[in-house]
């Protein structure tokens, strides 16, 4: 009877998340440029490995895409604190748009025939990169934003965790759909078709931006040097133990955990036999995994402790990378896909709601900044690193390898788990006594008001 009850207040408080005008009108914009984004991403990375027959590409692509992050997300989280987050939002969908189209340009403009292998440093693949790195710039400053962005889109604090496991959900419903229409795309027409329709996607979300409608919060005049708003986040983040215990296990999480998603282009080809129908079918069950962790979230009660899943998704996702690169077999490796998926899931919505919950308001940006440069920056390394140990290794090696340092890592963050949860107890208790003051003086207002 609990279980039920818990099920049906946990649907009722995502109904009430997606009844937000502001919300749905970006939940939908944004689901229909992702389907594009996610197209665009298989076809890259099928497109990079068809035109060099190389793994190394493949991590090469992965790393410039994503080594900027690390860089300039800082920067975007001082940005998002400190400015108006829908303008900054509409400005990175904006050059988002045109890097897809001048990839199109690019592609469609100079063709190679199938069969035919060119060098990493022809200028074909040079340019293709380049642009990719063009794109994790523009990345850089736009996930920390737009994360920081989703708590001025509902009103009650309460369903941030909603809406976060919600956005989640549709990034990884355009991730199963997007890579399956691309595979079939791919049999039959050129890559840059894809980038082009991706370019075109990118008018749904800039629409859905510029139709929402926020009251802006209130900043106090901020007269430090943006120097001295980064060191202080930087500061803020290290020196609380939780968000600083999070973030380490996230970073070595996404440097650990990218071997089989970087590589699958060889498992699709060369270990498992297949084509573009194939990869796209491994992509597909990735994101059926993800889905699954978004959904197995979104049924937990609200105030459900989140930092268990943490550990549990990074153990998953190492130990199934193990069995994902010793296994030569289709129905075993579509089934590893699924659970790493799902163990990514599980970690990374963890990771972003629990920040979110206990990060202060003014440093919100700058914390999401930090998440950006965990994941994006340290894939990006993990991708290289995926790549060379391809070349060197092998493929299937490679992602055991990894696979197992990130379970290990995750173990480690597990056994720290007693401290972490005596750390959050005061900074909850203080925000629980901070919103119910906040709810008591808007009731002392409202009923001055209504006397």
């Amino acid at each position: 009877m609990a279980g039920r009850q818990n099920s049906r207040s946990s649907f009722a408080s995502i109904i009430r998340t997606l009844g937000y005008r502001n919300y749905q009108l970006f939940f939908f914009g944004q689901g229909i440029s992702l389907l594009g984004t996610w197209a665009q991403r298989m076809a890259l990375a099928w497109l990079i490995y068809r035109l060099t027959n190389s793994k190394a590409a493949l991590g090469y692509v992965t790393f410039f895409s994503q080594i900027l992050t690390p860089l300039f997300a800082p920067v975007a989280g001082v940005l998002a604190d400190r400015h108006n987050k829908k303008k900054l939002l509409v400005i990175t969908q904006a050059v988002s748009m045109i890097q897809a189209l001048a990839l199109a340009a690019v592609t469609l403009l100079n063709p190679v025939p199938a069969g035919h292998y060119l060098s990493i440093t022809s200028p074909l693949v040079v340019g293709i990169i380049a642009l990719s790195a063009i794109l994790g710039l523009i990345n850089a400053f736009d996930v920390p934003i737009r994360q920081s962005f989703q708590i001025e889109m509902v009103e009650n604090v309460e369903d941030l965790p909603n809406a976060i496991a919600l956005n989640s959900f549709l990034f990884n419903g355009a991730r199963l759909i997007g890579p399956m229409v691309a595979g079939l795309l791919l049999a039959w027409m050129s890559e840059g078709y894809l980038f082009l329709v991706n370019g075109l996607s990118f008018i749904a979300v800039l629409w859905a931006l510029i139709a929402i409608r926020t009251t802006p919060r209130e900043r106090p005049a901020n007269h430090t040097h943006p120097l001295q708003t980064l060191k202080e986040g930087f500061d803020y983040a290290y020196g609380t133990m939780p968000i600083r215990l999070v973030l380490i296990q996230l970073a070595l999480a996404s440097l650990l955990g990218m071997g089989a998603a970087t590589l699958m282009p060889v498992f699709a080809r060369d270990i498992l036999h297949g084509g573009p129908k194939l990869f796209g079918v491994l992509n597909s069950s990735s994101a059926i995994g993800s889905l699954s962790g978004v959904l197995f979230l979104l049924s937990r009660p609200a105030g459900s402790d989140l930092t268990r899943f943490i550990g549990i998704g990074g153990v998953l996702v190492g130990g199934f990378g193990i069995a994902f690169g010793a296994s030569h077999s289709l129905p075993a490796s579509l089934i590893c896909i699924v659970l790493i998926g799902f163990g990514s899931m599980l970690q990374m919505i963890s990771c972003n709601t629990f920040l979110q919950t206990i990060c202060d308001d003014d440093k919100r940006g700058r914390v999401m900044s930090l998440y950006t440069v965990a994941i994006m920056g340290m894939s990006a390394v993990g991708g290289w690193l995926a790549g060379r140990l391809g070349e060197h290794l092998g493929a299937p090696h490679a992602v055991m390898l990894l696979g197992l340092g990130c379970a290990l890592a995750a173990l480690y963050y597990i056994s720290r788990l007693g401290r972490l949860r005596r750390e959050i107890e005061p900074i909850l208790l203080n925000q629980r006594e901070m919103a119910k003051a906040m709810q008591e003086t808007n009731a002392e207002e409202q009923a001055r008001g209504e006397a």
